[in-house]
């Protein structure tokens, strides 16, 4: 048994490490939606957190209470009013408001005063401080309707906040702002959140929600061949919201992807929806690397691109040194610069750090990705990461259902990322007939979900 655990223990911890080192030091805004408190989540979400704070990570933690709220004024006789998806907060609903996040900045606490005992993190002390933070405005009349006192996040106290976080807190915010004469507004978690994220230029922006992710495809039944999209690209996020109709509730699948697209275009890299009914679900999200939620990425362009002509110098200075020591197959020039177009590759300030190429298969509904190349510069890094991802999208959008790859030293990293080593006779025919039988590359394949 103990020696099943160390086999088991020891590369799930190496798998893990990286993640750990890439992640001390940073910031994550993590906001909570109301209905995973409301759902009895808080106790193993104050652990994660206090997990997640004990390696390095600077947290802000932004509470939502919309099902709070609503529990108050349905007990003093009163039916919640929206308006285009905002609360109308008159008198009656901003003491409810103010009720609801007295409440739960109660139960927070408590949650990360308690030693956490029984817990991988018995015996710690998590210090969380609350302060005001936010500076509101009214949302005002819209269309003709009057959110009275439903506010909108007018400023951010930065420098509060960071000096909170040098401090080793944990910043809890609650989804309040005042005027500066002390008129108190209500916010929305998810807007909150996001201003936060951006004033502070978080690392990253986390929404912990009903819903489990996002599909491109959304209309398309949930099934086990057609799970959430674990990563989406800003312009393909972009282009998904402009498709969807608006959302008003948190159960649309616009309601969050709103908010990451707008983190993400003001300098947010990575934005995150998780289904808090998982458990675990933020270190799953944060130290495995398929995650089990989407994330909303920031890839700048000029940095991760398809290949021109123009790259097929840097492309060659790139795969030299892996072909001389037998790891890549040679590749001469005049067959690189033929298949320039087949190139992803990753470039900085003009110097070409990862390439990969990618050659269809049509018949066979498959394509091979070779010449998967990172410098030695920049391994490490996550680069070989963002190239793999990108390739799987040129895949799918040319409808192919799998990517394959030979490779005769790599085998492990192509594994750990979901390929599945298979025997040389699944390869396509016009593959099979240049298959080097000398060289005896393994065969590994990923299926395109």
């Amino acid at each position: 048994m103990s020696t099943v655990f160390n086999f088991t223990f020891v590369p799930w911890f190496r798998s893990v490490a990286p993640y750990i080192h890439m992640h001390r030091g940073k910031t994550f805004v993590v906001g909570i939606a109301g209905e995973a408190i409301a759902a009895g989540k808080l106790q193993h979400l104050a652990q994660d957190l206090a997990l997640i704070q004990s390696m390095g990570v600077k947290i802000v933690l932004v509470h939502g209470f919309r099902p709070q709220v609503n529990d108050q004024l349905m007990a003093k006789g009163h039916v919640p009013k929206y308006s285009q998806g905002i609360r109308i907060t008159d008198e009656v609903a901003l003491d409810c408001a103010q009720e609801a996040a007295g409440q739960l900045r109660y139960e927070i606490e408590a949650a990360f005063s308690q030693g956490l005992p029984n817990t991988p993190m018995a015996g710690s002390t998590v210090r969380v401080i609350s302060g005001n933070f936010l500076t509101a405005r009214p949302v005002g009349i819209v269309d003709g309707v009057d959110f009275q006192h439903s506010g909108l996040v007018r400023k951010v106290d930065v420098a509060g906040i960071t000096q909170t976080l040098k401090m080793g807190a944990m910043v809890l915010l609650s989804p309040f702002g005042f005027s500066p004469t002390g008129e108190a507004f209500n916010l929305s978690m998810e807007e909150v959140a996001t201003s936060v994220a951006i004033e502070l230029q978080a690392d990253k922006l986390i929404f912990l929600t009903e819903i489990p992710g996002l599909r491109i495809n959304p209309e398309e039944p949930e099934s086990e061949d057609n799970p959430i999209d674990t990563e989406l690209p800003l312009a393909v996020a972009e282009s998904l919201l402009k498709k969807l109709p608006p959302a008003l509730t948190p159960t649309d699948i616009g309601f969050y992807l709103q908010h990451c697209v707008k983190a993400c275009k003001e300098g947010v890299e990575r934005s995150h929806i998780l289904p808090f009914a998982v458990d675990g679900a933020l270190l799953l999200e944060i130290y495995v690397h398929d995650g089990i939620g989407t994330m909303v990425i920031d890839e700048k362009l000029e940095e991760l691109r398809e290949a021109t002509s123009d790259d097929v110098g840097g492309i060659l200075q790139l795969i030299e040194p892996f072909e001389n020591d037998g790891t890549l197959v040679k590749r001469n020039r005049t067959e690189i610069e033929r298949d320039v177009d087949h190139y992803t590759i990753i470039e900085h300030d003009g110097v070409i750090f990862a390439c990969a190429a990618l050659y269809p298969y049509a018949e066979a509904r498959t394509a091979e990705m070779a010449a998967l190349t990172v410098s030695p510069q920049s391994q490490g890094q996550g680069d070989g990461e963002k190239i793999l991802k990108r390739v799987e999208q040129r895949a799918r959008a040319m409808g192919l259902d799998s990517i394959f790859v030979l490779t005769t030293r790599t085998m492990h990293w192509f594994i750990k990322r979901g390929f599945v080593q298979m025997d040389p006779d699944w390869l396509p025919e016009g593959r099979k007939r240049k298959y080097n039988w000398d060289r005896r590359s393994q065969v590994l394949v990923k299926k395109l979900s």
